[in-house]
């Protein structure tokens, strides 16, 4: 049996992208492969993991780290006696890091009738590749190299085609300083691999000196996107309008 080192585990709803709204369970994983110059996470590997005491408290409870999977199996089944979930969502940092560990843990709770959700940067194809079968639904983003620093449509393209049998959303996070030519390829990456698939432009919260985009920069390349593919949608981070994580 796997370990990983958690930063926490609540019961709120999802935020963002397609699935909003959704009263889901999730499973912070530690550690990222990138380092995005918008992310408001706290990623790094810690002693001790937060646990809502109940589901929707935002009380914790702090236990000691590293997990197996049987414990995270127990502690979802505890707020799912409590509160009807509509998935599991395993996020970090970047939690196929620990693809194992989520493998384990999907297949332990196969039986309690929620869905399994991934939220990943796109970049361990291969990772994804050896649990797919346990993924139910992925929200992939892609990193524009204004906010990385560097062009990842390569690997990108490889976790598309891999995910795109799942039900599949790409979210592009747009700010100030996205420029129309990285958007528009992202959207020609998309694209090429299935014109179906849906994008989620999110416009950043700001953070870190990163300002938001202007509401006519956001429509602009939304309608250009459009011309691309089939489903294209603005979604702000609504999680944050009232104070949840």
């Amino acid at each position: 049996m796997s370990k990983a080192n958690l930063i926490e585990i609540f019961s709120s709803i999802q935020g963002e992208g397609k699935y909003l709204g959704c009263r889901q369970i999730f499973v912070r994983l530690a550690e990222c492969n990138l380092n995005c110059a918008y992310c408001d996470t706290n990623f790094a590997r810690a002693d001790f993991c937060k646990i809502e005491t109940a589901a929707g408290s935002m009380i914790f409870k702090e236990e000691r780290n590293p997990f197996d999977s049987a414990q995270v199996a127990e502690a979802i089944k505890n707020f799912c006696d409590r509160v009807p979930i509509q998935a599991v969502s395993f996020t970090g940092g970047e939690p196929l890091l620990h693809w194992q560990f989520i493998g384990e843990v999907a297949g332990a709770i196969k039986d309690f009738g929620v869905k399994i959700f991934l939220e990943t940067n796109g970049t361990l194809y291969k990772e994804f590749e050896k649990i797919s079968d346990e993924i139910d639904i992925v929200s992939m983003d892609i990193k524009l190299p204004s906010i990385i620093g560097r062009n990842l449509f390569n690997v990108h393209e490889k976790f598309l085609q891999v995910a795109k049998a799942k039900d599949l959303y790409v979210k592009i996070v747009v700010a100030d300083n996205t420029t129309e030519e990285e958007f528009l390829s992202a959207a020609d990456l998309i694209a090429g691999v299935d014109e179906e698939i849906l994008l989620v432009v999110q416009p950043v919260t700001p953070v870190n000196g990163i300002c938001a985009a202007s509401a006519d920069k956001i429509l602009s390349f939304q309608a250009a996107a459009l011309r691309k593919l089939k489903d294209v949608r603005i979604i702000p981070q609504t999680h944050k309008f009232i104070n949840l994580f």
